[in-house]
């Protein structure tokens, strides 16, 4: 079913706060801590240095009133650096991707930093910050056989 998260960003301490958050809110984590060392190789991406694989790719944590909030850690490492702005995007759950790529379409359009949805190994995937300078992730999850 159709859902919608924010997504938070960390320079490193996305584990710490989940585990803050976890305690103030009496919730347990959606599902187990994704690391960046368990994400497959990518074509033509530079190695992972030791002291990012470790860090957090994807942790989710459900807050009150059905919202879950999620989050990763920006690495230095790859050219990303937390700023205030950048450190949140509201992650929409539609149930296909054409719904996926119909709110990209027209939260894109006039926007920038835009990733056009697209299959990754989760699921479909993209990203754009709108005209209105707010950042919107688009995620269709895929099914577990």
């Amino acid at each position: 079913m159709a859902h919608v998260s924010i997504y938070l960003n960390f320079m490193g301490n996305a584990e710490e706060a989940f585990n803050h958050y976890k305690k103030v809110f009496g919730t347990e984590f959606s599902n187990p801590v994704m690391r960046f060392k368990d994400m497959p190789p990518q074509d033509g991406a530079p190695p992972l240095p030791e002291a990012d694989k470790n860090k957090v790719m994807h942790v989710a944590l459900p807050i009150l009133g059905g919202l879950q909030i999620m989050a990763t850690d920006m690495l230095g490492s790859m050219g990303q650096k937390l700023i205030e702005g950048n450190n949140f995007t509201i992650s929409l759950n539609p149930d296909t991707g054409e719904e996926a790529d119909r709110l990209y379409n027209e939260l894109s359009e006039g926007g920038t930093e835009a990733v056009a949805p697209h299959d990754e190994f989760w699921g479909y995937w993209g990203t754009c910050k709108d005209r209105f300078g707010i950042r919107w992730m688009f995620n269709v999850i895929k099914q577990q056989q």
